[in-house]
């Protein structure tokens, strides 16, 4: 499961990275790591992009990283 199947106002914990080289090490450097907890909180209007809370802060994420980041739900 990827955090993009996670639903609105539910909560997860990251599991794995898929992504390599630059784009890993920027979704790592947003605090979004192996064990971390996520909420995803809404999404806009036209599904791009979600809104979530990882370790206290809000963080606005593409679908398509959403999409290499594998969870585990709640």
């Amino acid at each position: 499961m990827t955090l993009n199947d996670i639903a609105i106002g539910s909560s997860c914990t990251v599991e794995k990275l898929n992504d390599d080289g630059e784009i890993r090490r920027r979704i790592m450097d947003m605090g979004i790591t192996k064990g971390a907890e996520i909420c995803v909180q809404k999404v806009a209007p036209l599904g791009d992009p979600i809104d979530i809370t990882v370790r206290g802060y809000h963080l606005s994420l593409r679908r398509s990283d959403a999409q290499n980041i594998e969870v585990i739900p709640a």
